[in-house]
């Protein structure tokens, strides 16, 4: 391989990482926050308040989704980097080609990956359990 088309690698490979560091920071925040309100909201009983929780939730996993997405855009863009020749190399960084796009990399596919879904759905399910204690059970 020529030094232009490393480098170009090696640039995919850094915005992959950062795209995952993002995502990995996103559900530690996420974590942080319905926890952080759990104690807030823990002397105060309106089951209103305590339905406010689900908004942390939502909004990181939609910006989760968002980076996972990405993420497996640049997965694309290198693969794709990888089999051009040597002279076609020209340092692009657009993951957004036609070319690129499937259906692993739509925001729903992100959005509903296993991923996902293993981390969010059980902590929406902590917060729903949580509630129905609190307010006395069912």
């Amino acid at each position: 391989m020529n030094e232009k088309k490393i480098k170009t690698i090696d640039l995919i490979q850094n915005i992959i990482s950062r795209m995952a560091a993002n995502s990995f920071m996103l559900k530690g925040w996420a974590v942080s926050l319905v926890v952080a309100f759990f104690a807030f909201a823990t002397g105060n009983t309106k089951k209103e308040l305590f339905l406010v929780a689900y908004v942390p939730i939502v909004a990181f996993w939609g910006l989760d989704a968002y980076y996972l997405r990405k993420e497996r855009q640049y997965r694309q863009l290198y693969e794709w980097t990888c089999r051009q020749p040597e002279d076609r190399i020209d340092f692009d960084l657009n993951c957004s080609r036609p070319g690129l796009q499937n259906a692993s990399t739509s925001f729903w596919s992100a959005a509903l990956s296993a991923t996902e879904l293993w981390f969010y759905l059980p902590l929406a399910a902590f917060i729903t359990f949580i509630i129905i204690i609190l307010q006395g059970g069912c």
